[in-house]
């Protein structure tokens, strides 16, 4: 459900108290205290079976006996009560009900039978439910305190999404003295119905929220939490804390990747692909609440260090370092600005140090400087007391030179001490400029405005459908006939098919059944070879002597082969022992092993691995995760995340390994893990990689058909199988999605047409698609927004039709534009038509559109889809039309 009826929840006009008390100490006495101190504007009603005063006002005994309908309810009953209390509220018309109430947690059947009572009370009203077993919600702003929370925040612009009560309280208590406070504040609990997705959706597009901290321990729902963590992280940043960051997640012994990829880490990709920026600790927390609460600048890359202490800008630099960067270079012309202002002995560089002993106003003077360069993004205040300077004065002459505003160059603080910086402190804070007690702390908040910059930019590598494509139909045809023999792993030669179908290079490898016919394959091949075990009772070969290496003619492999067989009649004597492999040995010593593979996790789905290879790998747990669809700018960065990529670059005399080749070959696993779920693992180990490329010695694929309990790919791919050709006048158009690639023929196709009609599709004085737009038109999020476009034979686009849901799923907004010199051939209304039959495939009630009032040629092709006007108003009329009747409640 999502969405809906939020607005019940975050700007209730009636607000009740269900299970209102006077008793002191209890929930309902806690909460009736906190809502009445609020400040909340509306009626306030107390419900109380009773009916006795609380705090002073009357109560009243039922939902039934309340004067007026509340749009929001909270209930502090116990747990068996709930259900009927709900369907009461609902039958009534409340739109939201926030459960305090705990005994909805245990996992035996009575406790089922009520959390579905609940659902089923609340689902005929579309009732949304907050809880049960939460603390409570907030809203400082619009004096809505509906917790049994101990201390209130004050309002501010930072919105707080917590799966445990605790840390939310514990948030709520430390804001007010770190000078913090957040537009609303919603706690979870069992979340049956409101989850971690819907908060997210309402709060990525809520004007009065800057940035968002999000306390996370789990997600049921990866595609749909993906979604809105990607669209919320595209407005504001998303700071998260991850709690229960232990191996409880995906766990496997049939190969290296299904051992390798814990729970933790999946989140880790999960975050780091959905644009989120993960922290460790509660105090980074609340420095990210600091940092964000005036918004953020959209490219933050380059920090400049103003200090009076030698000292504190060394350990600024050293945590810059730390971070992945260091303290940019100052141009000549910024030194000389310096150096006409600063004592002559100040430090030259960037950390500027001015020296212990510098005036107030040299801070403001240099911090002049310094964001007036054109090379720094922003700028690190440090102060250290000294006893011929007064900190306070510092710090009022770094905020009077402060740009003005936060979006165009940044100022962070950091004043060290204790008690001689409060006021320092306390005014920074006042003047909305983040401060903290440490140097480390102030790059960390740095860390984090530059890390959102490069999420935002890590949200545009959108692949389109065309990387690691393969021949699926024969990879399917080998794992189908797997799985129809009952089998749960794929041969050798099995393997070598469905990795050849998506030109994924592995050593060629020949099967044999006995000692003596592997001798004379030996023959056969020439030169070195190796020799291993074929058993699907082991799985990793090594731990039984199954591999031998480096074996050259008959004799030498057929002995060898006997010795295996006497070593696993040994070590595994249960093991059924089906043969031998023999691959030819490969002369690449400078090669590096790496692993790769494919994992299914339990609830985020397919995710492609990459990581240090070999015997040990479990040992070296170096490895990245990354979440298909791929491409070459998400697989490269999956390498350098790993420890051996710094290998893989080159050192003393081994030349950089060839890592474009390396990525081509996650992508080729991407794609592979979205073409076929029905592989669960696939491990290639080792994959050498040197600069002639890279290629598979032994790989292990694991299948099994998917059932209901299968999760899908978190993020949809490229829907290539919307793509079709239509015929239009004289020429044949493909009409397909669009995709990342159409960036420049979009551009095009604007800058082709009249400013009339750009005005009337884009509205406002805009006359060219900016990069950024253009990017964010053309990189979507497949499971919310479509946008069809009708390619001429040239590849030109000469239009493009779009739609965008809703995050309730029930409606969408379209858009449409044909190119000026296009138009009268009958494409926007195809375009037109294919939107409205995606939307109805989709499941949407109704799909509507603002249009110019002086578009007269699209307003006509709407009344003629079924389309009416719902509001017309000034130079804008919204229309709507209905593609199916909503089911009567």
């Amino acid at each position: 459900m999502t969405t809906r009826n939020f607005q019940a929840l975050f700007h209730p006009e009636a607000i009740a108290l269900i299970g209102a008390s006077d008793r002191p100490g209890s929930v309902g006495e806690v909460v009736a205290r906190n809502l009445a101190s609020g400040g909340f504007r509306g009626p306030l009603r107390f419900v109380n079976p009773k009916g006795k005063a609380i705090l002073g006002q009357p109560s009243y005994p039922t939902v039934a006996d309340l004067p007026e309908t509340p749009d929001l309810a909270v209930i502090a009953t116990p747990a068996a009560a709930v259900p009927g209390l709900v369907a009461d509220l609902g039958a009534r018309g409340c739109g939201a009900a926030i459960v305090l109430s705990a005994g909805f947690e245990a996992n035996d059947a009575p406790t089922e039978a009520l959390r579905q009572a609940l659902l089923d009370a609340a689902k005929p009203h579309l009732l949304r439910i907050v809880g049960p077993n939460c603390l409570g919600f907030l809203s400082p702003g619009h004096g809505i305190n509906a917790s049994f929370a101990k201390a209130a925040p004050p309002s501010g612009s930072v919105a707080l999404v917590a799966q445990s009560g605790a840390v939310a309280a514990a948030l709520m208590d430390w804001a007010p003295t770190h000078g913090l406070g957040f537009s609303h504040v919603v706690t979870l609990g069992n979340a049956l119905d409101v989850d971690v997705a819907d908060v997210l959706d309402h709060l990525g597009r809520d004007p009065e929220t800057k940035a968002i901290l999000l306390y996370l321990e789990g997600v049921r729902g990866a595609r749909k939490f993906m979604s809105a963590a990607r669209a919320a992280a595209r407005s504001k940043p998303v700071v998260v804390i991850k709690g229960g960051r232990g191996q409880a997640g995906a766990k496997a012994a049939f190969s290296h990747t299904g051992a390798l990829a814990g729970a933790d880490a999946v989140y880790e990709a999960a975050f780091r692909r959905a644009g989120l920026l993960q922290v460790t600790e509660l105090g980074d927390f609340l420095d990210a609440a600091a940092t964000f609460a005036k918004g953020t600048p959209r490219l933050v890359r380059n920090l400049a260090i103003l200090t009076n202490g030698g000292g504190a800008g060394v350990l600024a630099a050293d945590a810059l370092e730390r971070e992945g960067t260091a303290p940019v270079e100052l141009s000549e012309e910024t030194r000389a600005a310096l150096s006409k202002l600063a004592p002559a002995n100040w430090s030259g560089r960037n950390p500027v140090d001015i020296l212990g002993d510098a005036p107030a106003a040299l801070y403001g003077q240099a911090l002049e400087v310094l964001a007036k360069a054109p090379e720094v993004d922003a700028i690190l205040a440090l102060n250290c007391p000294t006893a011929v300077t007064d900190s306070t004065d510092a710090a009022d002459a770094v905020i009077n030179a402060a740009p003005r505003g936060w979006t165009p160059k940044p100022v962070l603080t950091a004043w060290l001490g204790g008690t001689g910086v409060v006021e320092a402190r306390r005014r920074f804070a006042r003047a909305g400029l983040p401060t903290f007690e440490t140097p480390e702390a102030g790059v960390r908040a740095f860390a984090l405005l530059r890390g959102y910059g490069l999420a935002l930019d890590r949200l545009l590598h959108a692949p389109d459908g065309s990387e690691g494509a393969g021949d699926s139909a024969t990879a399917r045809a080998v794992v189908e006939g797997a799985l129809a023999e009952g089998r749960t792993s794929l041969s050798p030669l099995e393997i070598q098919a469905v990795l050849g179908a998506y030109a994924i290079p592995i050593v060629e490898t020949r099967i044999v059944g006995s000692p003596a016919e592997a001798g004379a394959a030996a023959d056969d091949l020439g030169g070195e070879v190796a020799l291993k075990v074929l058993s699907r009772d082991i799985s990793h070969k090594s731990d039984v002597g199954g591999v031998r290496l480096g074996l050259e003619g008959a004799s030498a492999v057929q002995a060898a082969a006997d010795e295996i067989l006497a070593r696993v009649a040994a070590l595994r004597p249960d093991a059924r022992v089906e043969g031998f492999m023999l691959q030819p040995m490969l002369a690449r010593p400078l090669a590096q092993e790496v692993l790769a593979g494919i994992v299914q996790d339990p609830v985020f789905g397919p995710l492609v691995m990459v990581g240090a290879g070999g015997v040990a790998v479990e040992v070296l747990k170096d490895r990245a995760l990354g979440f298909p669809p791929l491409n070459d700018d998400l697989a490269r960065e999956m390498v350098d995340a790993t420890r051996i990529s710094r290998l893989l670059k080159g050192f003393r005399d081994r030349p950089p390994a060839d890592l474009a080749r390396l990525a081509k070959v996650l992508v080729s696993l991407g794609r592979m893990a979205t073409d076929l779920p029905e592989i669960t693992e696939l491990d290639l180990n080792p994959l050498l990689c040197d600069a002639s490329g890279a290629v598979a010695l032994d790989a292990r694929i694991a299948v099994k058909r998917p059932d209901a309990a299968t999760p899908s790919s978190a993020i949809l791919p490229y829907p290539a199988h919307l793509a079709r050709t239509v015929k239009v006048g004289d020429v044949t158009l493909c009409v397909r999605p669009i995709r990342p690639a159409d960036a420049a023929r979009l551009s095009e196709m604007v800058d082709l047409s009249t400013d009339h009609d750009v005005h009337l599709r884009f509205f406002g004085g805009m006359r060219h698609l900016s990069p950024d737009m253009t990017a964010r038109l053309t990189q979507l999020d497949y499971d919310r927004h479509m946008a069809f476009v009708a390619e001429a034979p040239d590849g030109e686009i000469w239009g493009v039709g779009r739609l965008v849901e809703d995050p309730e799923g029930d409606s969408g907004e379209y858009a449409l534009m044909v190119r000026s010199d296009r138009q009268d051939l009958g494409i926007g209304r195809m375009l037109l038509k294919e939107v409205l039959d995606y939307a109805a495939a989709r499941g949407l009630k109704e799909v509507w559109g603002d249009v110019a009032r002086e578009n007269h040629r699209m307003r006509a092709m709407a009344d003629a889809f079924g389309f009416r006007t719902h509001t017309d108003e000034d130079d804008m009329a919204r229309v709507r039309v209905v593609l199916r009747i909503p089911e009567p409640a």
